[in-house]
Protein backbone atom coordinates (compact mmCIF):
# COMPACT_ATOMS: atom_id res chain seq x y z
CA UNK A 1 0.00 0.00 0.00
CA UNK A 2 1.39 3.61 -1.13
CA UNK A 3 2.34 5.79 2.01
CA UNK A 4 2.80 9.52 2.30
CA UNK A 5 3.53 11.87 4.50
CA UNK A 6 0.46 13.77 6.77
CA UNK A 7 1.18 17.19 6.33
CA UNK A 8 -1.41 18.80 8.85
CA UNK A 9 0.20 16.66 11.62
CA UNK A 10 3.87 16.92 10.79
CA UNK A 11 4.17 20.80 9.87
CA UNK A 12 2.00 21.93 12.74
CA UNK A 13 3.78 20.26 15.61
CA UNK A 14 6.85 21.04 14.31
CA UNK A 15 6.44 24.64 13.87
CA UNK A 16 4.66 24.94 17.15
CA UNK A 17 7.98 23.44 18.26
CA UNK A 18 10.44 25.25 16.74
CA UNK A 19 8.89 28.94 17.61
CA UNK A 20 8.91 27.53 21.38
CA UNK A 21 12.20 26.87 21.04
CA UNK A 22 13.48 30.07 19.45
CA UNK A 23 11.11 31.73 22.04
CA UNK A 24 12.69 30.66 25.08
CA UNK A 25 16.06 31.06 23.29
CA UNK A 26 15.20 34.84 22.46
CA UNK A 27 13.92 35.95 25.98
CA UNK A 28 13.74 32.66 28.57
CA UNK A 29 12.00 34.62 31.51
CA UNK A 30 9.08 35.78 29.55
CA UNK A 31 8.86 32.09 28.18
CA UNK A 32 9.00 30.28 31.45
CA UNK A 33 6.80 33.10 32.59
CA UNK A 34 4.53 32.22 29.98
CA UNK A 35 4.76 28.45 30.00
CA UNK A 36 4.29 28.65 33.66
CA UNK A 37 1.28 30.46 34.12
CA UNK A 38 -0.57 28.24 31.47
CA UNK A 39 0.86 25.36 33.13
CA UNK A 40 -0.67 26.69 36.64
CA UNK A 41 -3.79 27.93 35.23
CA UNK A 42 -5.04 24.51 33.65
CA UNK A 43 -4.07 22.75 37.04
CA UNK A 44 -6.01 25.23 38.87
CA UNK A 45 -9.04 25.01 37.26
CA UNK A 46 -9.17 21.40 36.19
CA UNK A 47 -7.21 19.48 39.02
CA UNK A 48 -10.33 17.91 40.22
CA UNK A 49 -10.99 16.70 36.47
CA UNK A 50 -7.41 15.33 36.16
CA UNK A 51 -7.66 13.58 39.73
CA UNK A 52 -11.17 12.05 38.17
CA UNK A 53 -10.41 11.06 35.29
CA UNK A 54 -7.33 8.85 36.17
CA UNK A 55 -9.57 6.92 38.78
CA UNK A 56 -12.76 6.63 36.69
CA UNK A 57 -9.81 4.89 34.06
CA UNK A 58 -8.81 2.58 36.64
CA UNK A 59 -12.21 1.51 37.44
CA UNK A 60 -13.49 1.44 33.90
CA UNK A 61 -10.21 -1.16 33.25
CA UNK A 62 -11.59 -3.30 36.16
CA UNK A 63 -14.94 -3.58 34.82
CA UNK A 64 -14.02 -3.95 31.23
CA UNK A 65 -11.57 -6.88 32.77
CA UNK A 66 -14.81 -8.50 33.99
CA UNK A 67 -17.04 -7.79 31.44
CA UNK A 68 -17.80 -10.16 28.82
CA UNK A 69 -15.59 -7.81 26.85
CA UNK A 70 -12.45 -9.57 28.48
CA UNK A 71 -13.10 -12.34 25.28
CA UNK A 72 -12.62 -10.53 23.06
CA UNK A 73 -9.45 -11.24 20.84
CA UNK A 74 -8.14 -8.47 19.24
CA UNK A 75 -7.76 -8.81 15.73
CA UNK A 76 -10.67 -11.03 15.34
CA UNK A 77 -10.98 -14.77 16.15
CA UNK A 78 -8.50 -16.04 14.22
CA UNK A 79 -5.63 -13.22 14.50
CA UNK A 80 -2.33 -14.29 15.40
CA UNK A 81 -0.24 -12.69 17.96
CA UNK A 82 3.15 -10.68 16.55
CA UNK A 83 5.22 -11.01 20.06
CA UNK A 84 5.18 -13.80 22.93
CA UNK A 85 3.63 -12.88 25.84
CA UNK A 86 7.03 -12.30 27.90
CA UNK A 87 8.30 -10.37 25.16
CA UNK A 88 5.28 -8.47 24.70
CA UNK A 89 5.83 -7.65 28.96
CA UNK A 90 9.16 -6.77 28.52
CA UNK A 91 8.57 -4.20 25.29
CA UNK A 92 5.24 -2.58 27.21
CA UNK A 93 7.28 -2.38 30.67
CA UNK A 94 10.34 -0.85 29.20
CA UNK A 95 8.79 1.49 26.80
CA UNK A 96 6.33 3.19 29.41
CA UNK A 97 7.42 4.46 32.68
CA UNK A 98 11.25 2.23 32.84
CA UNK A 99 12.92 5.70 32.76
CA UNK A 100 11.10 6.92 35.21
CA UNK A 101 11.17 4.52 37.92
CA UNK A 102 14.89 3.92 37.78
CA UNK A 103 15.60 7.45 39.39
CA UNK A 104 11.96 8.83 40.58
CA UNK A 105 11.78 5.47 42.94
CA UNK A 106 15.13 7.14 45.10
CA UNK A 107 14.66 10.56 44.70
CA UNK A 108 10.87 11.10 45.15
CA UNK A 109 10.26 9.66 48.24
CA UNK A 110 12.74 11.91 49.85
CA UNK A 111 10.65 15.18 49.07
CA UNK A 112 7.57 13.60 50.72
CA UNK A 113 9.20 12.04 53.86
CA UNK A 114 11.19 15.39 54.41
CA UNK A 115 8.71 17.75 53.07
CA UNK A 116 5.67 16.31 53.26
CA UNK A 117 1.72 18.17 52.35
CA UNK A 118 1.20 21.16 55.03
CA UNK A 119 -2.46 20.04 55.22
CA UNK A 120 -1.70 16.39 56.30
CA UNK A 121 0.16 18.02 59.80
CA UNK A 122 2.89 15.50 59.23
CA UNK A 123 6.22 16.32 60.98
CA UNK A 124 8.95 16.46 58.03
CA UNK A 125 11.41 12.98 58.66
CA UNK A 126 8.84 10.99 61.03
CA UNK A 127 7.76 7.47 61.12
CA UNK A 128 4.39 8.65 59.69
CA UNK A 129 5.91 10.80 56.87
CA UNK A 130 8.00 7.51 56.01
CA UNK A 131 5.08 5.65 55.66
CA UNK A 132 3.18 8.47 54.12
CA UNK A 133 6.17 8.42 51.27
CA UNK A 134 6.18 4.98 50.52
CA UNK A 135 2.74 4.90 50.50
CA UNK A 136 2.29 8.12 48.16
CA UNK A 137 4.79 6.13 45.37
CA UNK A 138 2.65 3.49 45.29
CA UNK A 139 -0.31 5.88 43.89
CA UNK A 140 2.04 7.73 42.01
CA UNK A 141 3.71 5.13 39.64
CA UNK A 142 1.51 1.78 39.97
CA UNK A 143 -1.89 1.09 39.04
CA UNK A 144 -3.21 4.61 38.01
CA UNK A 145 -0.44 5.65 35.75
CA UNK A 146 -0.60 2.09 33.83
CA UNK A 147 -4.60 2.45 33.39
CA UNK A 148 -3.92 6.18 31.82
CA UNK A 149 -1.79 4.01 29.40
CA UNK A 150 -4.00 0.87 28.67
CA UNK A 151 -7.31 1.75 28.36
CA UNK A 152 -6.90 4.44 25.41
CA UNK A 153 -4.32 1.82 23.85
CA UNK A 154 -7.29 -0.97 24.46
CA UNK A 155 -9.15 1.25 22.38
CA UNK A 156 -7.34 2.05 19.93
CA UNK A 157 -6.53 -1.85 18.99
CA UNK A 158 -10.21 -2.74 18.68
CA UNK A 159 -10.60 0.21 16.86
CA UNK A 160 -7.77 -0.48 14.07
CA UNK A 161 -7.50 -4.15 14.37
CA UNK A 162 -11.29 -5.25 14.89
CA UNK A 163 -13.23 -2.59 12.79
CA UNK A 164 -10.04 -1.85 10.18
CA UNK A 165 -10.22 2.16 11.19
CA UNK A 166 -7.32 4.08 10.02
CA UNK A 167 -4.06 4.63 12.13
CA UNK A 168 -4.99 7.75 13.91
CA UNK A 169 -6.17 8.75 17.28
CA UNK A 170 -9.09 9.93 15.64
CA UNK A 171 -10.22 6.25 15.23
CA UNK A 172 -10.56 5.95 19.26
CA UNK A 173 -13.18 8.66 18.54
CA UNK A 174 -15.02 7.03 15.46
CA UNK A 175 -16.79 4.53 16.95
CA UNK A 176 -18.73 7.02 19.11
CA UNK A 177 -18.73 9.89 16.86
CA UNK A 178 -19.11 8.34 12.93
CA UNK A 179 -17.32 9.00 10.18
CA UNK A 180 -17.38 12.35 10.83
CA UNK A 181 -14.72 12.79 13.08
CA UNK A 182 -12.69 12.58 10.31
CA UNK A 183 -12.25 15.99 9.66
CA UNK A 184 -10.68 16.19 13.15
CA UNK A 185 -8.01 13.66 12.59
CA UNK A 186 -4.99 16.22 11.49
CA UNK A 187 -5.96 18.25 14.79
CA UNK A 188 -6.46 15.76 17.44
CA UNK A 189 -3.38 13.56 16.09
CA UNK A 190 -1.18 17.07 15.67
CA UNK A 191 -2.26 17.83 19.64
CA UNK A 192 -1.06 14.32 20.41
CA UNK A 193 2.04 14.36 18.81
CA UNK A 194 3.40 17.94 20.15
CA UNK A 195 2.94 16.71 23.59
CA UNK A 196 4.67 13.56 23.09
CA UNK A 197 7.62 15.12 20.94
CA UNK A 198 8.30 17.75 23.27
CA UNK A 199 7.85 15.61 26.65
CA UNK A 200 10.50 13.35 24.41
CA UNK A 201 12.93 16.04 24.07
CA UNK A 202 12.36 17.00 28.33
CA UNK A 203 13.22 13.20 28.80
CA UNK A 204 16.40 13.31 26.41
CA UNK A 205 17.47 16.48 27.74
CA UNK A 206 17.54 14.47 31.43
CA UNK A 207 18.91 11.79 29.71
CA UNK A 208 21.71 13.45 28.82
CA UNK A 209 22.66 15.56 31.85
CA UNK A 210 22.22 11.78 34.30
CA UNK A 211 24.73 10.61 31.72
CA UNK A 212 26.98 13.47 31.76
CA UNK A 213 26.90 13.49 35.34
CA UNK A 214 28.29 9.86 35.82
CA UNK A 215 30.80 10.17 33.19
CA UNK A 216 31.85 13.08 35.33
CA UNK A 217 32.90 10.92 37.45
CA UNK A 218 35.53 8.91 35.30
CA UNK A 219 37.09 11.66 32.99
CA UNK A 220 36.99 14.80 35.21
CA UNK A 221 36.12 18.28 34.16
CA UNK A 222 32.18 19.70 33.58
CA UNK A 223 29.59 19.39 31.73
CA UNK A 224 29.79 20.85 28.68
CA UNK A 225 27.89 21.29 25.66
CA UNK A 226 30.10 19.80 23.17
CA UNK A 227 29.83 16.77 25.75
CA UNK A 228 26.14 16.84 26.22
CA UNK A 229 25.88 16.67 22.47
CA UNK A 230 28.10 13.84 22.03
CA UNK A 231 26.00 12.00 24.49
CA UNK A 232 22.64 12.84 22.51
CA UNK A 233 23.98 12.02 19.23
CA UNK A 234 25.01 8.83 20.39
CA UNK A 235 21.51 8.11 22.11
CA UNK A 236 19.36 9.61 19.07
CA UNK A 237 21.65 6.92 16.80
CA UNK A 238 20.78 4.21 19.42
CA UNK A 239 16.91 4.43 19.47
CA UNK A 240 16.57 5.91 15.26
CA UNK A 241 18.37 2.95 14.24
CA UNK A 242 16.65 0.44 16.51
CA UNK A 243 13.00 2.08 15.51
CA UNK A 244 13.81 1.77 12.13
CA UNK A 245 14.82 -1.86 12.48
CA UNK A 246 11.45 -2.99 12.94
CA UNK A 247 9.15 -4.02 15.98
CA UNK A 248 10.66 -7.61 16.14
CA UNK A 249 14.33 -6.53 15.92
CA UNK A 250 15.69 -3.85 17.70
CA UNK A 251 12.26 -2.70 19.86
CA UNK A 252 12.16 -6.17 21.29
CA UNK A 253 15.89 -6.83 21.64
CA UNK A 254 16.66 -3.57 23.79
CA UNK A 255 13.42 -4.15 25.98
CA UNK A 256 14.74 -7.43 26.61
CA UNK A 257 18.32 -6.53 27.65
CA UNK A 258 17.14 -3.30 29.34
CA UNK A 259 13.87 -5.80 31.33
CA UNK A 260 17.39 -8.36 32.24
CA UNK A 261 19.27 -5.61 33.24
CA UNK A 262 16.36 -4.00 35.71
CA UNK A 263 15.91 -7.47 37.29
CA UNK A 264 19.64 -7.90 38.18
CA UNK A 265 19.44 -4.71 39.32
CA UNK A 266 16.45 -5.14 41.83
CA UNK A 267 17.61 -8.43 42.96
CA UNK A 268 21.37 -6.91 43.73
CA UNK A 269 20.18 -3.74 46.07
CA UNK A 270 17.08 -6.24 47.05
CA UNK A 271 19.97 -8.83 48.62
CA UNK A 272 22.31 -5.70 49.55
CA UNK A 273 20.25 -3.73 51.40
CA UNK A 274 17.95 -3.17 54.32
CA UNK A 275 16.21 -5.94 52.96
CA UNK A 276 14.23 -6.82 55.95
CA UNK A 277 13.51 -3.19 56.54
CA UNK A 278 11.89 -2.45 52.99
CA UNK A 279 9.75 -5.49 52.80
CA UNK A 280 8.35 -4.00 56.37
CA UNK A 281 7.80 -0.52 55.60
CA UNK A 282 6.53 -1.72 52.13
CA UNK A 283 3.90 -3.96 53.41
CA UNK A 284 2.78 -1.66 56.28
CA UNK A 285 2.44 1.42 53.31
CA UNK A 286 0.61 -1.05 50.80
CA UNK A 287 -1.86 -1.39 53.52
CA UNK A 288 -2.32 2.55 53.90
CA UNK A 289 -2.17 2.80 50.01
CA UNK A 290 -4.94 0.23 50.08
CA UNK A 291 -6.80 1.79 52.43
CA UNK A 292 -6.74 5.51 51.31
CA UNK A 293 -6.40 4.95 47.64
CA UNK A 294 -10.03 6.91 46.98
CA UNK A 295 -8.94 9.45 48.93
CA UNK A 296 -5.68 9.90 47.76
CA UNK A 297 -6.22 9.62 44.20
CA UNK A 298 -8.93 12.89 44.74
CA UNK A 299 -7.13 14.94 47.12
CA UNK A 300 -7.01 18.56 44.95
CA UNK A 301 -5.87 20.32 47.87
CA UNK A 302 -8.45 22.73 47.78
CA UNK A 303 -9.87 22.96 51.38
CA UNK A 304 -6.79 23.97 53.17
CA UNK A 305 -5.08 25.36 50.22
CA UNK A 306 -2.24 23.08 49.40
CA UNK A 307 -0.61 23.47 46.48
CA UNK A 308 1.31 19.88 47.13
CA UNK A 309 -1.45 17.66 44.78
CA UNK A 310 -0.69 20.32 42.17
CA UNK A 311 3.12 20.05 42.44
CA UNK A 312 2.78 15.74 42.93
CA UNK A 313 -0.16 13.82 41.90
CA UNK A 314 -1.83 16.33 39.60
CA UNK A 315 1.11 16.92 38.06
CA UNK A 316 1.88 13.25 37.64
CA UNK A 317 -1.70 12.59 36.41
CA UNK A 318 -1.36 15.82 33.27
CA UNK A 319 1.92 14.32 32.59
CA UNK A 320 0.62 10.62 31.99
CA UNK A 321 -2.39 11.82 30.15
CA UNK A 322 -0.11 14.02 27.29
CA UNK A 323 2.16 11.36 26.73
CA UNK A 324 -1.49 8.29 26.70
CA UNK A 325 -2.68 9.18 23.27
CA UNK A 326 0.41 8.76 21.80
CA UNK A 327 1.71 5.65 23.72
CA UNK A 328 -1.74 4.16 23.00
CA UNK A 329 -0.78 3.84 19.28
CA UNK A 330 2.37 1.98 20.23
CA UNK A 331 0.59 -0.35 22.91
CA UNK A 332 -1.97 -1.03 20.57
CA UNK A 333 -0.11 -1.80 17.77
CA UNK A 334 1.81 -4.53 19.44
CA UNK A 335 -0.95 -6.26 20.95
CA UNK A 336 -2.79 -8.16 18.12
CA UNK A 337 -4.12 -11.50 18.83
CA UNK A 338 -4.85 -11.48 22.52
CA UNK A 339 -7.69 -11.40 24.31
CA UNK A 340 -8.82 -7.90 26.18
CA UNK A 341 -8.24 -9.57 29.61
CA UNK A 342 -4.25 -10.43 28.64
CA UNK A 343 -4.00 -7.46 27.26
CA UNK A 344 -5.27 -5.69 30.65
CA UNK A 345 -3.02 -8.22 32.50
CA UNK A 346 0.28 -7.03 30.53
CA UNK A 347 -0.54 -3.57 29.75
CA UNK A 348 -1.92 -2.87 33.44
CA UNK A 349 -1.71 -5.58 35.86
CA UNK A 350 1.93 -6.93 35.94
CA UNK A 351 3.52 -3.80 34.87
CA UNK A 352 1.92 -2.21 38.30
CA UNK A 353 3.18 -5.19 40.34
CA UNK A 354 6.61 -4.95 38.96
CA UNK A 355 6.84 -1.09 39.77
CA UNK A 356 5.30 -2.14 43.60
CA UNK A 357 8.39 -4.43 44.26
CA UNK A 358 10.57 -2.11 42.66
CA UNK A 359 9.35 0.70 44.81
CA UNK A 360 9.40 -1.34 47.88
CA UNK A 361 13.52 -2.39 47.41
CA UNK A 362 14.59 0.96 45.81
CA UNK A 363 12.18 3.69 47.64
CA UNK A 364 12.61 1.62 50.97
CA UNK A 365 16.90 1.67 50.56
CA UNK A 366 16.55 5.46 50.38
CA UNK A 367 14.12 6.08 52.94
CA UNK A 368 16.40 3.78 55.04
CA UNK A 369 19.67 5.30 54.06
CA UNK A 370 18.30 8.83 54.91
CA UNK A 371 16.50 8.29 58.36
CA UNK A 372 18.67 5.39 59.72
CA UNK A 373 22.02 6.52 58.53
CA UNK A 374 24.55 9.27 58.26
CA UNK A 375 23.90 9.35 54.46
CA UNK A 376 22.00 12.33 53.87
CA UNK A 377 20.24 11.25 50.43
CA UNK A 378 18.22 14.82 50.92
CA UNK A 379 21.12 17.32 50.53
CA UNK A 380 22.44 15.57 47.69
CA UNK A 381 18.64 15.43 45.85
CA UNK A 382 18.64 19.05 46.93
CA UNK A 383 21.97 20.04 46.01
CA UNK A 384 23.38 17.94 42.87
CA UNK A 385 19.26 16.83 41.61
CA UNK A 386 17.59 14.08 41.17
CA UNK A 387 19.63 12.10 38.59
CA UNK A 388 22.55 11.86 41.24
CA UNK A 389 20.41 10.64 44.16
CA UNK A 390 20.44 6.87 42.89
CA UNK A 391 24.29 7.34 41.86
CA UNK A 392 24.61 8.19 45.59
CA UNK A 393 22.58 5.21 46.97
CA UNK A 394 24.35 2.83 45.18
CA UNK A 395 27.75 4.43 46.46
CA UNK A 396 26.91 3.15 49.75
CA UNK A 397 26.19 -0.89 48.33
CA UNK A 398 28.69 -3.16 48.33
CA UNK A 399 30.67 -3.42 44.73
CA UNK A 400 30.14 0.16 43.94
CA UNK A 401 32.84 0.62 41.61
CA UNK A 402 31.07 -1.98 39.80
CA UNK A 403 27.57 -1.19 40.09
CA UNK A 404 28.00 2.48 39.22
CA UNK A 405 29.26 2.16 35.28
CA UNK A 406 26.43 -0.66 35.08
CA UNK A 407 23.49 2.18 36.16
CA UNK A 408 24.91 4.33 33.37
CA UNK A 409 24.38 1.62 30.63
CA UNK A 410 20.99 0.87 32.50
CA UNK A 411 19.89 4.69 32.38
CA UNK A 412 21.32 4.86 28.34
CA UNK A 413 19.66 1.24 27.75
CA UNK A 414 15.97 2.69 29.17
CA UNK A 415 15.68 6.08 27.59
CA UNK A 416 16.47 4.11 24.02
CA UNK A 417 13.72 1.59 24.75
CA UNK A 418 11.17 4.03 25.66
CA UNK A 419 12.08 6.47 22.94
CA UNK A 420 12.56 3.96 19.70
CA UNK A 421 9.11 3.03 21.04
CA UNK A 422 8.00 7.12 20.77
CA UNK A 423 10.03 7.16 17.70
CA UNK A 424 8.08 4.11 16.11
CA UNK A 425 4.58 5.89 17.05
CA UNK A 426 5.29 9.05 15.67
CA UNK A 427 6.84 8.26 12.28
CA UNK A 428 3.35 5.75 11.61
CA UNK A 429 1.34 8.59 12.24
CA UNK A 430 2.88 11.17 10.47
CA UNK A 431 2.79 8.62 7.76
CA UNK A 432 -0.82 8.28 5.24
CA UNK A 433 -2.18 4.99 4.35
CA UNK A 434 -1.43 2.89 7.19
CA UNK A 435 -3.76 -0.16 7.60
CA UNK A 436 -4.03 -2.94 10.00
CA UNK A 437 -2.93 -4.88 6.64
CA UNK A 438 -0.59 -3.00 5.68
CA UNK A 439 3.65 -3.35 6.98
CA UNK A 440 3.29 -0.93 10.14
CA UNK A 441 6.89 -0.22 9.79
CA UNK A 442 6.29 1.97 7.19
CA UNK A 443 7.34 4.96 8.28
CA UNK A 444 11.31 5.12 8.60
CA UNK A 445 11.55 8.56 6.91
CA UNK A 446 9.61 10.38 9.43
CA UNK A 447 11.57 8.36 12.30
CA UNK A 448 14.73 9.75 11.51
CA UNK A 449 13.68 12.93 10.65
CA UNK A 450 11.62 13.22 14.54
CA UNK A 451 14.67 11.21 15.91
CA UNK A 452 17.10 14.46 14.83
CA UNK A 453 14.50 17.02 15.64
CA UNK A 454 13.98 15.60 19.35
CA UNK A 455 17.64 15.51 19.58
CA UNK A 456 18.03 18.93 18.29
CA UNK A 457 15.85 20.12 20.31
CA UNK A 458 17.11 18.61 23.53
CA UNK A 459 20.24 19.73 22.63
CA UNK A 460 19.30 23.24 22.89
CA UNK A 461 17.70 23.25 25.50
CA UNK A 462 19.73 21.68 27.85
CA UNK A 463 22.62 23.16 26.76
CA UNK A 464 21.41 26.94 26.15
CA UNK A 465 17.80 27.61 27.41
CA UNK A 466 17.03 25.13 30.34
CA UNK A 467 14.90 22.22 30.58
CA UNK A 468 11.96 23.91 32.47
CA UNK A 469 10.14 25.29 29.49
CA UNK A 470 10.16 22.12 27.46
CA UNK A 471 8.65 19.79 29.98
CA UNK A 472 6.04 22.76 30.71
CA UNK A 473 5.51 22.42 27.45
CA UNK A 474 4.57 19.09 26.99
CA UNK A 475 2.53 19.08 30.01
CA UNK A 476 0.60 21.60 28.25
CA UNK A 477 -1.03 18.95 26.28
CA UNK A 478 -2.12 17.06 28.89
CA UNK A 479 -5.81 18.71 29.20
CA UNK A 480 -6.72 18.29 25.65
CA UNK A 481 -4.80 14.91 25.56
CA UNK A 482 -7.64 14.06 28.73
CA UNK A 483 -9.96 15.49 26.93
CA UNK A 484 -9.60 13.09 23.97
CA UNK A 485 -8.91 9.76 26.18
CA UNK A 486 -12.27 10.53 28.18
CA UNK A 487 -14.17 10.90 25.19
CA UNK A 488 -12.54 8.22 23.57
CA UNK A 489 -13.99 5.57 26.74
CA UNK A 490 -17.63 6.36 25.22
CA UNK A 491 -16.39 3.79 22.36
CA UNK A 492 -15.51 1.70 24.89
CA UNK A 493 -19.02 1.52 26.58
CA UNK A 494 -20.83 1.27 23.62
CA UNK A 495 -18.77 -2.08 23.00
CA UNK A 496 -19.18 -3.22 26.46
CA UNK A 497 -22.74 -2.57 25.42
CA UNK A 498 -22.30 -5.06 22.22
CA UNK A 499 -18.97 -6.73 21.90
CA UNK A 500 -20.09 -8.64 19.54
CA UNK A 501 -19.63 -5.82 17.04
CA UNK A 502 -16.06 -6.96 17.75
CA UNK A 503 -15.99 -10.13 16.92
CA UNK A 504 -16.03 -10.62 13.01
CA UNK A 505 -12.54 -12.07 12.33
CA UNK A 506 -9.61 -9.74 10.71
CA UNK A 507 -9.19 -9.68 7.17
CA UNK A 508 -5.76 -10.60 7.67
CA UNK A 509 -5.74 -13.04 10.67
CA UNK A 510 -5.09 -16.25 8.27
CA UNK A 511 -2.92 -14.55 5.40
CA UNK A 512 -0.28 -11.93 6.92
CA UNK A 513 0.64 -9.19 5.38
CA UNK A 514 3.69 -10.02 3.17
CA UNK A 515 5.31 -6.65 2.63
CA UNK A 516 7.71 -7.47 6.03
CA UNK A 517 9.46 -11.00 6.36
CA UNK A 518 9.48 -11.05 10.06
CA UNK A 519 6.36 -8.48 11.05
CA UNK A 520 3.72 -11.10 11.55
CA UNK A 521 5.88 -14.20 13.28
CA UNK A 522 4.98 -15.15 16.75
CA UNK A 523 8.26 -14.83 18.74
CA UNK A 524 9.62 -16.35 21.12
Amino acid sequence: MRTSLRPLVFWPTFLVLLAAVVASYVDLDAFLAAATALNQTILTHFSWLFSLGSLYLLVLAVIVYFSPLGHIRIGGKDATPLLSPLRWFAITLCTTLAVGVLFWTTAEPLYHFMSPPKSSGLEAGSSEAMVFAMSTMFLHWTFTPYAIYAVPALIFALAFYNLRLRFSISSMLEPLFGSGIKRFAGLIDAVSLYALVAGMASSLGTGALTLAGGVNQYIGGETSPLRLGIIVAIIVTTFVISAASGLQKGIARFSSLNAILLLILGIFAFVAGPTIFSLALGVESFGVFLDGFFTKSLFTGAAGEDQWPQWWSIFYWAVWFSWAPMAALFLGKISRGYSVRAFLRVNLLYPALFASIWIVIFSGTALYYQAHTGVDLYATLNERGVENVLYALFGELPLSGLWIPVLLFIAYISYVTAADSQTDAIGNLCTRGLTADSDLNAGLTMKVIWGVIVGIVAWVMVSFVGLDGVKMLSNLGGLPALVIVLLATGSLWAWLKHPERLEAPSASSSTPSSSTSTGNKRLS
